[in-house]
């Protein structure tokens, strides 16, 4: 049951594309719906009766954008607000698409999509690129979106140079954008991206190969799609089982219950395991196991003997342990080693008001929620040159920055790169219960 469940889940791919204001996102979107046949009839046939103030190629018979664009600001303006997500499958995989808006303003839901995703695809608008300067110039949006991808670990990254046809699918201009492109990654420290000279619009090189780029022999983008491996994402291999609820029966039925419900991070937990109990350091023994069945409840009649990392389970002690939600069960060998109240961060910020230092914010870290103070900004990413600057006061709306932080009580840390579950956070503001910033934990102090 769990090795088909693994299985399973390696051949679901997530992943976002990214990248300026029009340059393409929904339409490259609504071409691998179109071309794989995930539309229905009747949505083709309502997109070719749909009015927007988008200017359509003559050989387009419908805005394929606008398969993603669901809500109706979107379609008048003509420009992705929210996040979409989409479905589709192919004979090999099945994919699970987020569409990130291209404007600044809306970098927060960027953020959110990203954190989702297993892979990024960066579109480039390759009649936007400054072509006059050498390096060719790419657009400040751009970057930013590449290194919100850095910082949120995404190791598998595709560039698509897209509206080529626009530009009579000149190698030249590609391969300069390609440079251009390598050059971001490797100045960001991302993987080596695989480069792909598409059109969006007439589906070339999406998911057919096309012609009018003979001089391109590598793969469609949906080959490379089909060909990630995403069986090595986390290098923690130990458990790490975050409490998210205590279910409790009758307590004074003759068979009492009390289960510890959550999704396991990283590591596994069978029966019989001796584990910790963090931050109180209790130890317990697993006694019983109980999976999901994958519509959001637990089937207290179908116990397992193992459950993986992935797995949204249910689990019972053979103590009378004290566990509530925010607690930490991990390895018996981890232990107390794991807590720390002092860490250094990446942030994202994204509420307009600046990032305040020494002010109290509240850390949502898994399932666990602590008062922070950010003791200082340690250096923030200047967008357009790419440098860090050093000794900042504030950190603003989009902006992305490196934070010494102190918290009221610990909690288990892991570093982001090693595991991004529990290496991973966002900041609160316990004022207005705003969301204000993303942040990837990079120390442990």
């Amino acid at each position: 049951m769990n090795q088909s469940h693994r299985k399973n889940h390696q051949g679901v791919v997530r992943f976002i594309t990214c990248g300026s204001v029009d340059d393409g996102k929904s339409t490259l979107i609504g071409r691998l719906l179109y071309d794989t046949k995930a539309v229905l009839v009747d949505q083709i046939e309502a997109l070719t009766k749909t009015k927007h103030s988008r200017v359509v190629a003559k050989d387009a018979a419908i805005d394929l954008a606008l398969l993603t664009d669901g809500l109706e600001a979107e379609r008048e303006q003509g420009i992705t607000i929210d996040v979409a997500y989409r479905y589709f499958s192919t004979a090999k995989r099945k994919f699970i698409i987020a569409d990130a808006p291209g404007h600044e303003q809306y970098t927060r839901n960027m953020v959110t999509g990203a954190s989702q995703a297993d892979v990024a695809i960066l579109l480039v608008d390759a009649t936007r690129v400054d072509l006059t300067k050498s390096p060719v110039e790419l657009l400040v949006q751009t970057k930013r979106h590449a290194a919100i991808v850095k910082m949120l670990g995404l190791r598998h990254v595709a560039v698509a140079v897209n509206k080529l046809d626009l530009l009579n699918f000149d190698k030249e201009i590609f391969q300069k954008i390609q440079k251009a492109t390598e050059d971001l990654a490797q100045t960001l420290g991302l993987p080596t991206p695989e480069v792909f000279p598409v059109s969006a619009l007439l589906g070339d090189n999406i998911v057919t190969k096309s012609k009018n780029f003979d001089w391109y022999q590598g793969p469609t983008l949906l080959d490379w799609l089909e060909s990630i491996d995403l069986t090595t994402k986390n290098t923690v291999s130990n458990l790490r089982f975050p409490v998210q609820y205590v279910a409790r029966q009758d307590g004074s039925a003759s068979e009492d219950f009390r289960g510890y419900l959550g999704r396991i991070e990283s590591g596994e937990i069978h029966q019989g395991q001796t584990i910790t109990i963090l931050p109180s350091g209790l130890s317990a023994t697993v006694s019983e196991i109980f999976i999901s069945n994958g519509q959001n409840s637990i089937q207290q009649d179908k116990g397992v003997e193992l459950a993986l990392a992935g797995d949204v389970v249910a689990i019972t002690f053979k103590e009378d342990v004290d566990v509530s939600r925010g607690d930490m069960i991990v390895s018996q060998d981890d232990a107390i080693k794991l807590l720390t109240k002092n860490i250094i961060a990446d942030l994202c910020w994204l509420d307009q008001d600046a990032l305040s230092v020494s002010r109290k914010y509240i850390l949502r870290h898994t399932t666990h929620s602590v008062f922070a103070k950010v003791k200082s900004i340690i250096q923030t990413l200047d967008m357009a040159t790419l440098s860090n600057t050093v000794d900042k006061d504030e950190l603003r709306a989009n902006m992305i920055g490196q934070v010494e932080l102190t918290l009221q009580k610990p909690i288990v840390a892991d570093l982001f790169d090693e595991s991004s579950g529990t290496g991973s956070f966002v900041l609160i503001d316990e004022t207005s219960n705003h969301t204000v910033a993303a942040g990837m934990i990079r120390e442990v102090l």
